[in-house]
């Protein structure tokens, strides 16, 4: 049994943050052979959850960059956090650095999560930040911190190492870029990679082959581990470099393409037909 671990934005994903046709028939037929397939993605449960077709997928769901693990049936196995304690002096510091930060956690993305500020401008993202009170974070039951985000506007992408300089070796993190305007800070037990091999420690599965598609820096973590690794034709150079092979991009059903024409795990459509 192969082990098909999926980014989800920027890669199985396309522009439009759907799951093509042609994507779905390919994670069907890979399902039908009894290869095993998990989403592995930065996102929050609930925006994965949103989305259609996953909905329709009978398969596990990493999220937060492996701070959430939940098996095919959605049964929550694993999470990992980031203390209370090291979460304030992360975002005083944060705050300091004028940049601005999304949380997430057990009740949700703060002031939102990731997806959802797509497309706003930047006025928006600055009032949305700037008239948000984060202290009503802390006054919550049983809070749990999953996931600090440092998000930057385009012009202003230096931050976005000040922000990692500036945290280096100062806290039990783990930091990735899922875009190149933005910092995911995370416990350093929350990686792509580490939720992979904690995944088939804890259902005592031994995979044949982990074959890691992504196309952003928190994607590096799985390709890490990976036997594998696949960047898509839309992911930056830098981590096409990392990467065995390279795809089409998630607009032109990269993963599709990659599964049938250069591992291949699928017969090409044509044969199909």
């Amino acid at each position: 049994m192969k082990c098909l671990s999926i980014d989800l934005d920027g890669t199985l994903l396309n522009s439009e943050h759907e799951i093509s046709d042609a994507n779905v028939k390919a994670l069907n037929e890979l399902h039908e052979l009894g290869h095993s397939i998990i989403l592995n993605t930065g996102r929050a449960y609930a925006d994965v959850i949103k989305l259609k077709a996953v909905q329709n997928l009978e398969v596990p769901i990493f999220c937060i960059n492996g701070s959430n693990l939940y098996s095919s049936n959605r049964e929550l196995l694993f999470e990992a956090t980031i203390s209370q304690e090291d979460y304030q002096e992360i975002f005083s510091i944060l705050k300091g650095l004028g940049v601005g930060i999304l949380i997430y956690t057990n009740y949700g993305g703060f002031p939102s999560t990731l997806p959802p500020l797509h497309g706003k401008t930047k006025a928006e993202l600055d009032t949305l930040f700037q008239e948000f009170n984060y202290d009503e974070i802390l006054e919550k039951d049983n809070l749990k911190i999953y996931k600090l985000i440092a998000l930057t506007h385009y012009d202003q992408l230096e931050k976005v190492e000040i922000v990692k300089e500036v945290l280096a070796g100062k806290f039990d993190i783990s930091m990735a870029s899922s875009f190149p305007n933005n910092v995911e800070i995370t416990s350093s037990e929350a990686h792509k990679g580490k939720a992979l091999l904690r995944y088939q420690k804890m259902m005592n599965l031994s995979f044949e082959e982990i074959i890691a598609f992504g196309d952003g820096g928190n994607d590096l973590a799985q390709f890490e581990v990976a036997d594998i690794s696949v960047a898509m034709g839309n992911a930056p150079f830098h981590i096409q470099q990392q990467a065995d092979l390279i795809t089409k991009t998630n607009d032109e059903d990269g993963f599709a393409y990659a599964v049938r024409h250069l591992l291949p795990l699928l017969k090409p459509i044509e044969e199909v037909r």
